[in-house]
């Protein structure tokens, strides 16, 4: 198998210890790009079913291979002190519960201050509505990178409360009509909206001075 470029991110961002909250992003984006994140969540059955067919034998294989891969990730990323306290664990899941239980302290503190800042977040009139929304969706995902994931509409919610005066109409319109839509088209939409307000103000101008 080819080796993945982006695990060249766990390379040179080691765990040791006060990174936790970084490294923990970092190999679910390595995971994620393999289609092997799940094994974060739930350790692969020790034995397949019983009377187990061809194509269920298959999958138990792959999350056996998958957790495997993930647990190699996991060591190999690791300073030499946190590989010997973690190599007799036998599951990727079971190496993750044990770093959150010793840097337990440190991703509760992490939690809250990203929520603070995500919460706190406001735009500022005249500033850009893009960078403002992927700032807003990097604090989600680094949320989502300690196991916490919220409602998509509460998200969404947090965006459109953030935003200036000048996005009133278009959010009295989104909530009209109900939209749904992911967080990246929610800032493309609010991009477009951006540009569309600027083109109209020199009319406005024009015409108030007329």
């Amino acid at each position: 198998m080819a080796k993945n470029p982006l695990a060249a991110i766990l390379d040179t961002n080691r765990l040791t210890s006060p990174n936790f909250v970084d490294w923990l992003r970092n190999l679910r984006i390595v995971l994620q790009s393999e289609c092997r994140e799940y094994v974060l969540d739930a350790a692969p059955p020790q034995n397949p079913p019983v009377n187990t067919t061809e194509e269920e034998f298959a999958k138990h294989r792959k999350q056996m291979n998958d957790d495997a891969q993930a647990w190699c990730y996991m060591l190999a990323s690791m300073s030499n002190e946190l590989q010997r306290q973690n190599d007799g664990l036998k599951h990727a899941t079971e190496i993750l519960l044990h770093l959150k239980e010793l840097y337990g302290e440190h991703t509760r503190q992490a939690r809250y201050q990203i929520l603070k800042e995500l919460f706190r977040c406001r735009m500022k009139e005249g500033s850009s509505v893009h960078d403002h929304g992927l700032k807003m969706i990097a604090l989600i995902e680094r949320l989502e990178s300690l196991g916490i994931v919220m409602d998509n509409e509460l998200y969404m919610d947090l965006i459109l409360q953030s935003l200036p005066p000048s996005f009133d109409t278009f959010v009295v319109n989104f909530n009209m009509h109900k939209m749904e839509t992911s967080l990246p088209k929610l800032v493309n939409m609010l991009k477009t909206a951006e540009s569309t307000m600027k083109k109209e103000k020199p009319v406005l101008l024009v015409s108030s001075l007329s």
